[in-house]
């Protein structure tokens, strides 16, 4: 007898590593406006829209398992090694606000990709190096 895969709705909470976790922090909210939920010494959960979260450890922060909300809870440890990629969504109308936002923010656009399905991508980097991308439609066939 075959089971049915119980369901998913979205990816909830996503991580990076970071070595400083205030420039990053900064970072995040003023290229796109995200807001820290909750930061201490060891991480920063920024409210990404569509009830996403996006993680930011500071590096060597989750090499061991951390605490929970309750006494005795565990948070098994995790980590990310070298430049990672995420990439968020927008709407197609906003690709060339995109572009003048990096150009007045100081990022450097490190490509642009133009995708079979009809989507476009521009790719940047965050402080630490890791590879941050943001795509219309159409970069899936999903999507």
């Amino acid at each position: 007898m075959q089971r049915t895969v119980p369901r998913v709705s979205q990816i909830l909470e996503t991580s990076l590593y970071v070595e400083d976790l205030d420039r990053s922090r900064r970072f995040y909210e003023r290229l796109f406006g995200f807001t820290a939920l909750v930061q201490d010494d060891r991480m920063c959960a920024m409210e990404v829209p569509g009830e996403q979260v996006l993680l930011l450890f500071r590096h060597g922060m989750t090499d061991r398992p951390a605490p929970g909300p309750k006494p005795g809870d565990m948070i098994p440890p995790h980590h990310g090694r070298g430049a990672l990629h995420l990439a968020f969504a927008i709407p197609y109308g906003e690709l060339d606000a995109w572009r003048t936002h990096l150009l007045d923010q100081d990022v450097a656009l490190e490509s642009t990709l133009r995708w079979p399905h009809g989507g476009t991508s521009l790719y940047f980097r965050d402080p630490d190096g890791h590879s941050l991308e943001v795509a219309t439609p159409g970069l899936w066939p999903n999507r």
